[in-house]
């Protein structure tokens, strides 16, 4: 190495999107934003803990961005985050489309099925609202952090973005999301939206081993990626 090419400020490294892994990513990351949606759609009480059934799944997709985030960089991160919530929006609206075809004369749930739709379009507003706001918190500050850190300190990366990004999500989202699932009174959307920001917060902590081993798998095999330690 050169004195001049050592004299250089390092860089954060990132992996091109032009892989195996990166579609993957996104088609996991785009499954679970929906499979969410639709889950969410019903109220959850555990005694006086009031959530959705969107918490089953939901907390993945925030460990999902930390590894496209770590490894592709903030813009790769993005898109994927846009194209999840396009197919959201697909979803909805194959859903009313079918909600006005004619019903055959043996099917006996269509009040249902347009109850469960309209939850979920509202759900689908909420989740963009939150999801964009939350991941791309999530997505800035492990960047933000890693420009600053390069390689090392991964652990501060992944817990302060959760940290900052799901606080943002659950905020936004409960607060759009909270009649569609028929919360009405304030202490109920109190514990609901504190319950769901611990709650993602704490998967998402627990889940750093798991994470720890994805991303370092996908480095150790994105042939782009080179580090700057």
């Amino acid at each position: 190495m050169t004195q001049e090419a050592s004299a250089r400020p390092q860089r954060a490294a990132f992996a091109q999107v032009g892989s195996v892994y990166y579609p993957v990513l996104a088609a996991v990351f785009t499954a679970l934003i929906i499979i969410s949606n639709v889950t969410a759609t019903k109220g959850v009480a555990f005694g006086p803990i009031i959530t959705d059934g969107g918490f089953i799944v939901f907390p993945l997709t925030y460990v999902i961005g930390d590894v496209l985030s770590e490894v592709y960089g903030f813009k790769a991160a993005r898109r994927v985050i846009y194209v999840g919530f396009a197919m959201n929006a697909l979803a909805a609206l194959a859903f009313w489309v079918t909600v006005y075809l004619p019903a055959a004369d043996f099917y006996t749930n269509q009040e249902h099925f347009e109850n469960v739709v309209g939850a979920y379009t509202q759900l689908i507003v909420a989740g963009l609202a939150g999801f964009i706001v939350g991941q791309t918190l999530n997505a800035w500050v492990v960047v933000l952090i890693k420009e600053r850190t390069k390689e090392k300190h991964l652990w501060a990366r992944l817990v302060g973005s959760t940290f900052v990004g799901q606080l943002g999500d659950t905020v936004v989202f409960c607060s759009i999301a909270a009649g569609a699932i028929g919360i009405t009174s304030f202490a109920d959307f109190a514990v609901y939206t504190a319950l769901g920001w611990f709650y993602k917060t704490a998967i998402e902590v627990v889940m750093l081993p798991v994470t720890y081993r994805v991303i370092a798998f996908i480095k150790r095999r994105e042939p782009t990626y080179g580090a700057d330690v």
